[in-house]
């Protein structure tokens, strides 16, 4: 499914986009079943805390809408390809990353990355908690994404094995205190693709939601996949960034 050059791609960077993952068909059903939610279920009749939380529309997550874009797609291949055959869990859930355009005149803002599984104290995690409960990311774009500072998953190339180093030296405990704020390696990359493209991202990417000061909303689910031995090989990832990735192992240089 992927190509040697793919997975090199993805060593160096962490990162990998695949075009045209997934069917229109289930791009557009997936984009209607979100809408239907924003215009009949919304804050209002929502649970406002789980509407404001970073994902919206939260009844569908489980829904097989949104768990199929990656369990009956060339996705789920695409991560065999990088964590092996039999190797990757099955979407139970899916996040429904929507970014809404700033306010008319606004100017983007220098985006700024983050780990995931970090507390802050007002992300469902207590302040000074982590865990690493993933072992890749995958964005499907449900709407173009033509340009930077449209909303694009934005990701910092080289940033896994940076923070590697740095957990190694430091310790992976210092995500106690919070998001490491470090010179990275690379400048921040905003993802450009159209509905259906898949981005497929290191769960040590440092990665956010990038500015929209486009006219229209930027829709994605992501799913957060884990290899089989995700919990059993916990936060021994942190230091061994490449444990679940087999595949991806055959490749390295």
């Amino acid at each position: 499914m992927l190509t040697q050059s793919q997975k090199q791609e993805f060593y160096r960077n962490g990162f990998l986009k695949v075009a045209g993952a997934v069917p229109q068909l289930m791009v557009d059903a997936a984009r209607q079943a979100i809408n239907h939610s924003i215009g009949s279920i919304g804050k209002h009749q929502a649970d406002e805390e789980k509407y404001l939380a970073p994902a919206f529309c939260n009844e569908l997550k489980e829904n097989p809408v949104l768990t199929d874009l990656f369990n009956r797609t060339p996705v789920m291949q695409v991560a065999e390809a990088l964590m092996g055959t039999d190797n990757v869990l099955p979407c139970s859930g899916a996040q429904i990353a929507l970014r809404f355009p700033l306010q008319l005149g606004s100017e983007a803002t220098k985006p700024g990355g983050h780990l995931d599984g970090l507390g802050s104290g007002s992300n469902s995690m207590a302040k000074g908690v982590y865990r690493r409960g993933f072992t890749i990311f995958a964005v499907v774009y449900l709407s173009d994404v033509p340009d930077e500072n449209f909303g694009n998953f934005t990701v910092w190339p080289k940033s896994h094995s940076f923070f590697e180093d740095y957990f190694k030296k430091e310790g992976y405990q210092v995500l106690a205190n919070g998001m490491p704020r470090l010179d990275l390696p690379c400048e921040a990359v905003q993802v450009t693709g159209e509905a259906g493209d898949l981005i497929v991202a290191h769960h040590q990417s440092a990665h956010c939601g990038g500015p929209n000061i486009s006219p229209d909303v930027r829709y994605a689910a992501i799913a957060r996949l884990r290899h089989v031995e995700c919990a059993e090989n916990g936060y021994e990832a942190y230091t061994d960034i490449w444990r679940e990735f087999p595949a991806v192992r055959q490749v390295m240089v």
